[in-house]
């Protein structure tokens, strides 16, 4: 950000309100200044302060939707080189590619397939998001059939892939409302494209012929109006690829090229002869920026890694990843069933879970808030102890699902037992195993 902490509360009301959620303007201009905030925010900043603002707190590269609606992709928004800097944003967009001289059929199983790799994962659904239509022979009735088959009947947003405006804008009457992504405009070609981009208020990708050339095209595109654009530097060859991903990232973040300072898009399917490769050079891509990669085709195998791996690099590092506080219901049980909780560290709650369930004993499971710290850092800090672990129990509601008034607490925490008995009069606590792997022969052996 250009702008620093007081430079923004300069140009900031000074009301006070408290309207945008902190107490104080200062406060306000500070979280503007650190990205904690929106600008949106502020109910009473002034239309000349906004542009002011708005410009200085832009990320050097731009953020952008495609596909409307619950299904749209943001791509974009990045502000750092390296995650640990402070994190990055808009994960990589996964799309798989149909060409126009595929038949309905076949095109249906792809995305009958694809529509089923949905992972769960940490509390999140893991799936990739984009289908890519490409034209194959310049025939703008067979584009705009496959486009409409992939818009109607699944919940991909799309990339449509033609150098031919005339053709993207056959495909474009078949999905209204839809803002996909148009694949490409080039030098050869690029005032037609900018046109029709503008009047379908889509974004635009730019295929350029190495950095100076592409860097040419966004400034002649930037020049017509359009804002919202996805960078290919036209590489082939994955070497070459990954330094230019790297080269336009660096340029976008010093300021030293503004004409860089959009997202990316990469295209393995035409790069690589089977998936495998793909793959594996999508792996890369996601590492080093890609912002958007589409591969030939989407199998169980070579999605969910990678949905692993953008999964790992966008989460926050700075931030432990958690659940949700609350009483999980696993194999169904009743008001006879144990009663056992523990951290909302997603890894504790997934493995505990999952021994759980493998025991196929119903249980209830009380996940407790301990913003984030595993059992043992939470007992530690104070945030897993007897008396914080009753007053959950009290109030998560648990009392009201079973008869009993018996509770099991981990293993590593079993010091906070005479403690928290002391907090729930009328319950006997129970220290269940240290080791997760315990778990199901200890739940078979309640009596």
């Amino acid at each position: 950000m250009a702008l620093t902490g007081i430079q923004i509360f300069k140009l900031l009301p000074k009301t006070n309100c408290g309207e945008c959620g902190v107490p104080t303007c200062l406060a306000f201009a500070m979280n503007l200044a650190s990205g904690k905030a929106e600008l949106a925010s502020c109910p009473y900043v002034s239309e000349e302060a906004k542009a002011q603002l708005a410009e200085a707190s832009a990320p050097p590269i731009r953020p952008l939707t495609i596909g409307a609606g619950d299904h749209a992709i943001k791509t974009g928004g990045e502000t750092v080189l390296f995650r640990h800097e402070k994190t990055f944003f808009n994960p990589t967009g996964f799309g798989a590619l149909v060409t126009s001289d595929m038949g309905e059929d076949v095109v249906s199983a792809k995305l009958k397939k694809w529509d089923t790799y949905q992972y769960e994962r940490v509390g999140l659904n893991l799936r990739p998001e984009l289908v890519a239509v490409k034209d194959m022979a310049g025939d703008g009735a067979k584009f705009k059939k496959v486009v409409k088959q992939v818009f109607d009947t699944s919940n991909f947003s799309l990339i449509l892939m033609s150098e031919k405006p005339e053709v993207l804008k056959e495909g474009l009457s078949a999905c209204p409302g839809g803002k996909p992504l148009l694949y490409a405009a080039t030098k050869d070609n690029w005032q037609a494209m900018a046109d029709l981009a503008k009047e379908a208020n889509c974004p635009l990708a730019v295929k350029g012929d190495g950095l100076a050339g592409l860097i040419a095209l966004t400034d002649n595109l930037t020049k017509a109006g359009l804002k919202d654009l996805v960078l290919d530097s036209g590489a082939r060859g994955i070497k070459q690829v990954f330094e230019d991903q790297i080269a336009i990232r660096r340029a976008a973040l010093s300021g030293k090229e503004k004409g860089l300072g959009f997202p990316t898009i990469c295209l393995p399917f035409e790069m690589a002869k089977d998936l495998e490769m793909e793959t594996l050079m999508g792996a890369v891509m996601v590492a080093k920026y890609g912002g958007l990669v589409v591969f030939s085709d989407f199998e169980g195998e070579s999605i969910f890694p990678l949905l692993l791996e953008r999964l790992n690099i966008y989460t926050d590092p700075q931030r432990p990843m958690t659940v949700t506080q609350g009483i999980y219901e696993i194999n169904g049980p009743d008001e006879n069933s144990p009663v056992c909780v523990t951290s909302n560290f997603s890894l504790t709650y997934f493995i505990v879970s999952g021994e759980i369930e493998s025991s196929r004993v119903p249980t209830w499971l009380c996940i407790m808030d301990t913003e984030g710290l595993s059992v043992m850092t939470a007992w530690a800090a104070g945030k897993f102890v007897g008396d914080a672990v009753g007053i959950f129990i009290k109030k998560s509601g648990i009392a009201d699902k079973v008869k009993h008034r018996n509770l099991i607490i981990p293993g590593y925490a079993a010091s906070i037992a005479g403690d928290l008995e002391e907090e729930l009069p009328g319950w006997s606590i129970k220290v269940g195993p240290r080791e997760a792997a315990h778990i199901p022969k200890f739940l078979r052996e309640l009596k």
